[in-house]
């Protein structure tokens, strides 16, 4: 019996045989931004937040992402490397961002915005937990167009014959495209929350980010079983680096919604105070 497989020739270049370097991972690694920019202005226009207040926080995310993304890579898949060549961590072209690096690296930024502007830190990762698995979804068609992390050799109908990677030698077998069962993982996981805001989740502070972690990091442990591993040591590891790592995020979401639901339901509120609430409420009015 002759097996049907997808043969995936898309060629991650815009514009190919040309001197225009632009990519469809940058494009959609920008669109990512987008999409939760928009989310984010949904939120804040209906919580009567300053969208001024919106733009600030998406110049800290975007840039906590980045730096935190690529020394994730940098210091959990490669470290011998990176740290023997330091200035390569700025060669971003060259390939290597971690999703667990761009999560510790938006909480550092979260944090540092709300010092500044005094919002709760708790209540802004509630809102921002809608939108990341979005983002998240869109990356990962990026990683598709550059025929990039994908699983391991199949025999089901729908493995992909990945003809542009040059990662393994066996690739032109047909592999998992696990990059579609995360986007469509992570698009399911962004209705879900979405819905559990509209029913007033946000107003146990905890309770929504909680459900994020859980959720996005228990589908990232199970899908990398199927994942081909991203370095070479991880080959003789029972679980790999990416299942590590979600591991003490599954944790602290667990604990997280366990805290969250011991305390009593409130009106959602992003303010930390009154007064920054009033202020923010006369930015809103000028504006309009």
């Amino acid at each position: 019996m002759t097996l049907s497989f997808i043969h995936w020739y898309f060629n991650p270049e815009v514009f190919p045989n040309t001197a225009l370097p632009m990519r469809w991972y940058g494009i959609l690694f920008a669109l990512a931004f987008v999409a939760a920019y928009l989310i984010m202005h949904k939120i804040f226009r209906k919580e009567g937040i300053a969208i001024k207040t919106l733009d600030d926080l998406t110049l800290y995310i975007g840039i906590g992402t980045i730096i935190g993304a690529r020394l994730g890579h940098c210091l959990f898949y490669e470290p011998e490397i990176y740290l023997r060549e330091p200035l390569r961590i700025l060669k971003i072209w060259e390939g290597g961002l971690a999703s667990h690096g761009a999560a510790i690296g938006i909480l550092l930024a979260l944090w540092l915005f709300t010092r500044k502007y005094r919002y709760s830190f708790v209540g802004l990762l509630d809102r921002l937990a809608i939108t990341i698995p979005l983002s998240g979804a869109i990356v990962r068609l990026g990683n598709l167009a550059n025929s990039e992390i994908y699983g391991k050799v199949t025999t089901l109908p729908w493995g992909f014959y990945f003809h542009r990677s040059a990662e393994f030698s066996h690739r032109f077998e047909p592999h998992h495209p696990t990059q579609l069962y995360e986007a469509l993982g992570y698009v399911l996981l962004t209705l879900l929350l979405w819905n559990f805001y509209r029913k007033g989740m946000a107003g146990r502070k905890g309770l929504l980010f909680g459900w994020f972690l859980v959720l996005l990091f228990a589908l990232r442990f199970l899908i990398e079983f199927v994942k081909e591993p991203q370095v070479t040591f991880e080959q003789t590891m029972a679980l790999n680096m990416g299942q590590l790592l979600s591991i003490p995020f599954i944790a602290a979401g667990i604990i997280i919604m366990v805290y969250a639901r011991r305390k009593p339901a409130v009106v959602a509120n992003l303010r930390k105070d009154s007064v920054v609430g009033k202020e923010d409420q006369e930015k809103e009015t000028t504006a309009e």
